[in-house]
């Protein structure tokens, strides 16, 4: 039987070997019929855009166009960069059954795969909605936010660019309330969150998280009635930077909002305690603010909190990502990463509610409304291997 399962095995080894692999992509050239520059909150018509090796190669009006090119004609419709969602837990999805919405029950019921493969779902949603980059902060069980990003990277499966947290890092307890027999005996609050409560646990907590593939890292500031001293988020930012990375803070309080700022956060997540003081000492030190505020509806808030977000949702979001440098503006020699909506989402951002065309590195994924995952899903590594 151990022969026959190891000829087996070797069997389906070559045949996976042998599988063709994605051929090079061709050049591809797009006609948009309105092109839309979200930094400068401008329009230009009729424009053609030029994708070459999954990246932007020309774009204009009058541009010449490679010979056997695919052309996809969407001059009935306008095109802009792809969105950004600057914080979201991809790996957390709880429900009213059986959760009852209570996402510490997630935790508990859903395995770490159970909410990879999740995860892999929830990405694939989202670049369907238009974000192209997902800014992944934490509350993804046992590094399933790194596996996401590493599977997307590698070209394994379809979704945005990933910018992952990888465990959040808090206080004792990060947000959870646990008994002392699930905290002490069962250390129930990880892998949740990483407990980090001196300058030595800290910088370790820091170092694990770089280890598993974080590209951005995640404090609880001030989750508990034990906040973090502003020598201690010094301790953070030190530690991140040393390895080239930012410090996102979920903050709860004013108090721990100021000491963040004082440490040299690059952003501070939610907008609960963030008066106008603390949002001039933020603009004064270039500190980012992600509101987490639910999308405007009829009950829930405010119209004039909803006008004018576009460039918050692209342009800003990708300085926030960090990623501005190297991906998101349609411009030549980036990523080809676009999304065409019918209407004009510098009139009426209600356009980007049914973006019927996405594509993503060059591949589209979503055309006329149907997503389109195919050309994204290999057997193997097609960008590389190992990449973490």
């Amino acid at each position: 039987m151990k022969i026959l399962a190891c000829a087996a095995c070797l069997f389906l080894l070559g045949q996976a070997q042998q599988s063709p692999q994605p051929a090079a992509p061709r050049a591809t050239v797009i006609r948009a019929g309105r092109l839309i520059d979200p930094a400068t909150g401008t329009s230009a018509a009729n424009q053609t855009i030029v994708v070459e090796n999954g990246r932007i190669a020309a774009v204009g009006a009058n541009v010449a166009l490679p010979a056997g090119a695919e052309i996809i004609d969407l001059s009935r419709l306008t095109v802009l960069p792809g969105l950004v969602d600057a914080h979201n837990h991809l790996a957390l999805t709880y429900k009213q059954d059986p959760e009852s919405n209570v996402y510490y029950l997630t935790y508990v019921l859903d395995s770490t795969a159970l909410r990879a493969i999740q995860a892999v779902s929830n990405g694939m949603q989202m670049l369907s909605a238009g974000f192209t980059v997902v800014r992944d902060l934490g509350n993804n069980g046992n590094y399933a936010d790194t596996a996401l990003r590493v599977a997307i990277e590698q070209g394994w499966v379809p979704g945005p660019t990933i910018v992952n947290s990888g465990i959040i890092i808090g206080g004792m307890g990060g947000q959870f309330s646990p008994t002392p027999e699930m905290a002490k005996d069962h250390n129930i609050v990880y892998p949740e969150y990483l407990d980090a409560d001196t300058h030595d646990e800290i910088v370790k907590a820091v170092r694990q998280n770089i280890l598993f593939g974080a590209k951005v890292i995640k404090v609880c500031v001030d989750c508990k009635p034990y906040p973090y001293t502003v020598e201690d988020l010094k301790t953070f930012v030190a530690e991140a930077a040393n390895a080239g990375l930012k410090v996102a803070g979920h903050v709860q309080t004013k108090v721990g909002a100021l000491r963040a700022i004082e440490a040299g956060f690059w952003s501070l997540e939610h907008s609960g305690p963030l008066d106008t003081e603390v949002h001039k000492l933020m603009a004064q030190k270039g500190i980012w603010r992600v509101g987490t505020e639910t999308p405007f509806t009829p009950y829930r808030g405010t119209q004039a909190a909803f006008d004018d977000v576009l460039k918050i949702m692209t342009t800003n979001g990708y300085e926030v990502s960090d990623i501005a440098a190297r991906r998101g503006p349609i411009k030549v020699g980036f990523p080809a990463d676009m999304i065409a909506v019918a209407g004009n989402p510098l009139e009426d951002l209600e356009t980007l509610r049914t973006v019927p065309f996405v594509m993503k590195d060059g591949l589209v994924f979503k055309r006329d409304g149907v997503m389109t995952p195919e050309a994204f899903l290999h057997g193997g590594p097609v960008n590389g291997w190992r990449i973490r």
